[in-house]
């Protein structure tokens, strides 16, 4: 098996560290959804913070199989407070668009290092993105389609309360 160059490296280890900020991300919106009662959408937020955490051991994983080390590095405090269930479910998808922009560059940059293994792990959270844009999407539609009465939020509620 080929080795990794150093960029690769790191840019995978960046990764693991965005992938572990989005987790405390979703977390921190799980916790102002459950104060303000709505404990369907704070539990779809902490289903969505733990895909993250499992991205996150997915791409160390990958290193380990490849031989590089994983270096983990700090991250930052997340936003604490939202413009209500709208705000954050519009942050969530901006967010995971966010995500979705790191994933391009770290193929380019596999692309461009002839790292071929590499671009084909990617290829699977190059797809996981269209889905989590897409469930992240189609919530904001639902909310600003019912425009924010509290029986619709209720009830939308219940329903993420099922994932």
């Amino acid at each position: 098996m080929s080795a990794m160059t150093p960029k690769m490296i790191e840019s995978i280890n960046d990764q693991i560290r965005a992938e572990l900020e989005s987790a405390y991300i979703y977390l921190s919106m799980s916790a102002y959804l459950e104060d303000q009662g709505l404990k369907g959408m704070a539990h779809w937020m902490r289903k969505q913070a733990g895909e993250e955490m499992e991205h996150a051991e997915k791409f160390m994983n990958y290193l380990y199989e490849r031989g590089a080390r994983v270096v983990l590095e700090a991250i930052a405090k997340p936003a604490t407070d939202f413009d209500g269930p709208a705000g954050v479910f519009k942050e969530a998808l901006k967010h995971e668009q966010y995500v979705s922009g790191r994933i391009y560059k770290m193929m380019d940059l596999a692309l461009t290092e002839k790292d071929h293994m590499t671009a084909s792990m990617l290829k699977w959270f190059i797809d996981e993105q269209v889905e989590e844009e897409s469930s992240a999407d189609e919530i904001v539609k639902k909310l600003e389609f019912l425009g924010g009465s509290n029986a619709s939020v209720y009830l939308l509620d219940k329903e993420l309360g099922q994932r």
